[in-house]
């Protein structure tokens, strides 16, 4: 019998995984959500969910789980700028809270942390305040581990799609928006110069990371990915070749970088292609 906490469980990739991790009758779920971009349509029966920010963690979760997934944080460059103290309650204080809390408890945290430390080189890194405050936690975890012998695991998504990815508002992402307006039959919509390149993930291949990794591995550097790299503009033209370019923003990487060896290590291996999942799409539309 495993207790797992997924904060973030009712987002994108918390959702996923909970209702993979559902699937198994040994496990009890419960869900820690502020619901800033995670919905109560993710729901799913059978699994505790708590309305709550994770700086309240330690007076919200009532239990001791063996297991805690941690997604419940901000994610995304280019509004952190204007988010910044949302950026920094959430992924300073908030994962703060939770390591104290997986210390206190004896859990195993994993950490979803963010490739954008290694774009360009590792430069990226300081270039936005998510980027900066979501590099400091992957060291602070690091000497949790050394400190108070915190067992952890740190992984790294890239450009996760799928269904149940945001497609709208200012949180979207950027396979969301572009499935948005080819669906709307609008111009696909491209940051500046376009040439950015990308290592694109389908959520049920990040689904089965997290879950070999619930048991397995220890430490950092568990990149969850494919090896094969995207242009922007490239992805763009798998829709279709009407496109606006936009102004470049703060923040904005052009290159990524990703060491696929500790994934490999434990038998995984991305099995999607983003190229057939365009296509896919596409002949749904029709």
């Amino acid at each position: 019998m495993s207790q797992i906490l997924v904060t973030g469980g009712a987002g994108f990739v918390g959702s996923c995984l909970i209702r993979v991790l559902a699937e198994d009758p040994a496990n009890i779920i419960c869900s820690l959500d502020n619901y800033f971009t995670g919905t109560k349509e993710n729901h799913i029966d059978g699994v505790c969910y708590v309305e709550g920010d994770c700086c309240d963690i330690e007076e919200l979760i009532t239990f001791s789980p063996d297991v805690v997934y941690h997604f419940g944080e901000y994610s995304r460059v280019s509004t952190s700028f204007e988010d910044h103290q949302t950026v920094w309650e959430s992924n300073v204080h908030g994962t703060y809270r939770v390591l104290e809390f997986c210390r206190k408890n004896k859990a195993r945290l994993i950490y979803s942390a963010s490739s954008t430390k290694f774009g360009d080189g590792g430069e990226n890194r300081n270039c936005s305040p998510y980027a900066f405050h979501k590099s400091q936690n992957t060291e602070l975890i690091n000497n949790y581990g050394r400190w108070f012998d915190l067992e952890y695991i740190i992984c790294y998504f890239y450009n996760v799609y799928g269904a149940g990815q945001i497609s709208q508002g200012k949180y979207a992402t950027v396979i969301g928006i572009f499935e948005y307006q080819y669906t709307e039959n609008k111009p696909l919509t491209i940051v500046s110069p376009g040439t950015q390149e990308r290592s694109f993930t389908h959520v049920e291949d990040v689904t089965a990371a997290l879950i070999l990794l619930k048991d397995s591995g220890f430490g950092d550097g568990y990149c969850i990915g494919t090896k094969e790299n995207h242009q922007i503009a490239e992805v763009a033209k798998m829709f279709k070749n009407n496109i606006v370019y936009l102004e470049q923003r703060l923040g904005e990487r052009l290159s990524t970088t990703i060491d696929l060896a500790k994934m490999s290590a434990l038998g995984w291996k991305a099995k999607h292609s983003l190229k057939k999942y365009i296509e896919s799409f596409k002949e749904k539309i029709i």
